[in-house]
């Protein structure tokens, strides 16, 4: 279907945040320009776009940007009501609850224990890193339980914001284990969250806008190559 005024999308295709942008257009069903960056060269047009973060996602609506992947997904939901399926409930509470998990999962209390395993490169830092990030999935786990309210996502019968927010990096959690020997999603310790992730990589819009796992694969064991180089930056 297309959309009620040009559409474009400048993205990255290993960014997580991206692929929430990618993930709510699918499900909407909306046709878009896709823009792929480099985040190593900036192009005038994502700058222009969003000069304060100079960041991927950006939505480009009708000639005016949108900027920050939650607040694009839920544009997209605002501005298309009528198409697909609803990202947020209906209900005031429901919302709040749907917008606190995904400020949760972007917050410095899950994201930073989880960035400091990405960024793991010994067997020793990825021990110490994995130990610090399993409370948070416990977190996510009983939140999962109580958003979902025994149905298969977070956002109910389909998939919504908080969804799209912890669904986006499910690649990413998948090739962090393959290097690290770690397995984040544990059936045993969260079978609530290990079905959830089955059941979201399986929708078609969420196949779609995810990249491939070998050539993510390959970028991040490039990127830890980097890191652990004399050379790399510090932080």
């Amino acid at each position: 279907m297309a959309a009620g005024g040009e559409l474009q999308l400048l993205g990255c295709w290993y960014s997580p945040y991206a692929i929430r942008a990618r993930v709510a257009l699918g499900l909407k069903g909306l046709s878009y320009e896709y823009i792929e960056q480099d985040l190593f060269s900036k192009s005038d047009l994502l700058l222009k776009s969003n000069p304060v973060h100079r960041k991927v996602p950006v939505l480009i609506h009708a000639g005016r940007p949108v900027c920050e992947s939650l607040v694009v997904v839920q544009y997209v939901d605002e501005t298309w009501p009528e198409t697909g399926p609803p990202l947020l409930p209906a209900g005031a509470h429901d919302r709040a609850t749907a917008r606190f998990w995904a400020a949760f999962i972007d917050d410095d209390k899950f994201f930073q224990p989880w960035r400091r395993l990405m960024r793991s490169t010994t067997d020793e830092q990825r021990a110490e890193a994995f130990k610090n990030v399993v409370p948070q999935f416990e977190i996510l786990e009983q939140g999962f339980t109580e958003c979902s309210k025994g149905k298969a996502f977070f956002g109910g019968d389909a998939i919504g914001l908080a969804d799209i927010a912890l669904g986006s990096f499910l690649l990413w959690f998948k090739v962090v284990d393959e290097v690290s020997g770690t397995k984040l999603l544990d059936e045993a310790k969260f079978p609530g969250l290990a079905a959830w992730a089955e059941r979201f990589l399986a929708v078609d819009a969420v196949r779609e806008a995810m990249p491939e796992f070998e050539r993510l694969l390959v970028h991040y064991k490039g990127f830890l190559a980097g890191l652990a180089s004399p050379a790399a930056p510090a932080g």
